[in-house]
């Protein structure tokens, strides 16, 4: 359990790390020309904020990956790892058109990728919170 909660923060914190070249890969100044500068920042912001979150829970998982499985207060952050990651899965499924990825390539590969990640962190903090 310890080793795959340190895997498991490695993942996030180069997923974390990854975010950073959204804005350049999905062609975000282009695409954004035609909204409002509210809707563009805050597109801007909260993927900031959401990478900074993951990169923080990156950290936590590495720098304190015993506590997480040892003590109450880790297994009540754990439980809450399990919320937040079980509901990234779902949005996998229920907040992104198949239409995106499937009959692509390289998209279903990314799509099916994501989706065992997310099931791995959310089967692991299950046991981590849980168990």
């Amino acid at each position: 359990m310890i080793l795959h909660i340190k895997i498991a923060g490695i993942i996030m914190m180069l997923l974390s790390l990854i975010h950073v070249g959204f804005p350049q890969y999905f062609k975000w100044k282009k695409e954004f020309k035609s909204i409002t500068m509210i809707n563009r920042q805050m597109m801007y912001m909260h993927t900031l904020f959401l990478a900074l979150a993951i990169f923080l829970i990156s950290i936590l998982c590495i720098g304190y990956t015993t506590e997480l499985v040892s003590t109450h207060i880790g297994k009540v952050i754990s439980k809450g790892l399990f919320i937040f990651w079980t509901f990234r899965l779902l949005i996998q499924f229920i907040g992104y058109s198949p239409v995106l990825w499937k009959g692509k390539l390289f998209e279903t590969f990314i799509h099916i990728l994501f989706t065992a990640i997310w099931l791995y962190f959310s089967g692991l903090f299950f046991m981590a919170g849980f168990l």
